[in-house]
């Protein structure tokens, strides 16, 4: 009967208490031994009632009766000192006793759904574990608790799933955020975050949003992308990405420009890679995000102001701060304010291999955006100055974009060659050239070479690696 377990591990704590004799109209369990008083954690808030999609009649009556007695019996408390498999036997447990209570018309595949749903929303991000578990989803767009979208193989569609309502989405948006020690309510309405995976995630709740709390997460793919991959994917030639591959292991500082969503933090982690396994690299970035593929890496994260409005650490300060700590390469994961001026100030004072990725259409106008960037800070340089600043400290910048059938391309890997007058002057190596559709409205095309000799071939050469670049370049070229 419902609230008696007999197979509780030795030592382990129930989270369904035995009640002597419950009564049939609605079945309680007590609170679990209480710890000590020590010891005790808090209590998490009472979730809201998961939902699923589609639903019929007969499934939703049963869920409703579950749910309001699971609510009512589950201990909260003895259920979150469990670990995440245990803690799911437990309420499918409870969800398989209420049935057989309760009587309820329902199968053991049914019932089973409805554990894992209430399991989901106790335990994990309610309708989301769903989209999170599926391989192949790029980003999730929910507009509101009813309206979510998924972006698969650069494509938008409707996803199958809905929040209760507002406050159960709310309460979703709280849970993510907070995985990482942050905040959204009304006096913060805006929260960037990730999830335990690396997953990016960007939340704006009302007054802000005015349809209800917006959530947008950046999917990651769990097997690391590489070059190869991304060959494979037709993203790049095999010459284009001997290109890249040169360009990080002789420490090129180098800037990955691009518009939302085309790339560019997966181009960075492919892109290191082929660093020294020796040199030591420290990161910055809002949200922690970047899966590097080296062993001596120093993560560091931006932090919000607290509730008082003080104590917020800004994008400038971890980069201040990352001179002081050795480092052999610095990489910010996306440059959008000031701190361009300190990471071009970082590639020029030694720091070799540094990178940084930027939000523009073509390499002309990356190089506009951070000297616009510059000017945010306030420093009043004069235009030269600036210009020349960049010109110094930029060796490469690869542009990566999405194009209309929604692959993702690298559309240019372009060197920064000098200044004439005032003018910051740069070179293709690598160009996409389009040279068609397919029957299914793919875009073909391919990176080619320019045949230019490059600038970069100094800095090569230091490496051993001249010859291979010349060969890259003139098998690129034909």
């Amino acid at each position: 009967m419902f609230g008696k377990r007999t197979d509780t591990p030795q030592g382990a704590t129930p989270a369904l208490k035995p009640v002597e004799s419950p009564k049939p109209s609605a079945p309680q369990t007590a609170a679990a031994e209480k710890p000590a008083e020590s010891h005790k954690p808090a209590e998490p808030p009472k979730p809201a009632a998961p939902v699923s999609t589609p639903a019929n009649p007969r499934m939703e009556r049963a869920r409703k009766r579950i749910w309001t007695d699971l609510r009512d019996g589950i201990d909260l408390k003895s259920l979150s000192r469990m670990d995440a498999e245990a803690a799911r036997a437990e309420i499918l447990s409870a969800v398989q006793e209420i049935g057989q209570f309760r009587g309820l018309d329902v199968t053991p595949a049914e019932l089973a759904q409805i554990a894992k749903e209430a399991a989901d929303d106790m335990l994990g991000f309610g309708p989301l574990e769903e989209l999170l578990a599926q391989e192949g989803i790029a980003d999730i767009m929910i507009n509101g608790p009813k309206t979510i979208y998924i972006e698969t193989k650069g494509k938008i569609q409707r996803a199958g799933i809905e929040f209760r309502d507002n406050h159960h989405l709310l309460t979703i948006c709280q849970r993510v955020v907070g995985v990482i020690g942050r905040r959204v309510d009304e006096s913060s309405p805006i929260c960037d975050a990730r999830l335990p995976d690396g997953s990016r995630v960007n939340v704006i709740i009302p007054p802000l949003a005015v349809d209800g709390c917006t959530m947008t997460i950046r999917k990651f793919a769990k097997e690391k992308l590489t070059l190869d991959k991304l060959i494979e994917f037709k993203a790049m030639t095999p010459a284009c990405a001997e290109m890249i591959k040169i360009i990080g292991a002789c420490r090129a500082n180098v800037v990955i420009s691009g518009g939302t969503g085309s790339g560019k933090t997966t181009m960075l982690n492919c892109l290191t890679r082929y660093m020294s396994e020796g040199e030591r690299v420290i990161t910055c970035e809002d949200a922690c995000e970047l899966q590097l593929q080296q062993p001596h890496v120093v993560r560091l994260e931006t932090r919000p102001p607290n509730l008082e409005g003080v104590g917020e650490v800004k994008m400038r300060d971890l980069i201040k701060n990352c001179l002081r700590m050795r480092p052999d390469r610095i990489i910010v994961g996306e440059v959008r304010g000031p701190e361009a001026f300190d990471l071009l100030q970082a590639m020029n004072t030694g720091h070799d291999g540094s990178m940084g990725t930027v939000h523009s259409n073509n390499p002309r106008e990356a190089l506009t955006r951070i000297e616009n960037m510059i000017a945010m800070g306030g420093l009043n340089l004069p235009t030269a100055a600036v210009r020349e600043q960049i010109a110094s400290a930029v060796n490469v910048i690869i542009q990566v974009q999405r194009l209309r059938d929604g692959s993702r391309k690298v559309t240019h890997i372009t060197e920064i060659t000098g200044m004439e007058g005032e003018v910051v002057t740069m070179q293709d190596l690598f160009r996409f050239e389009y040279e068609g559709e397919d029957e299914f409205g793919r875009i073909i095309g391919k990176q080619k070479s320019s045949g230019l000799r490059p600038i970069l071939f100094e800095r090569a050469r230091q490496y051993g690696l001249e010859k291979k670049l010349l060969d890259v370049m003139a098998e690129a070229y034909t």
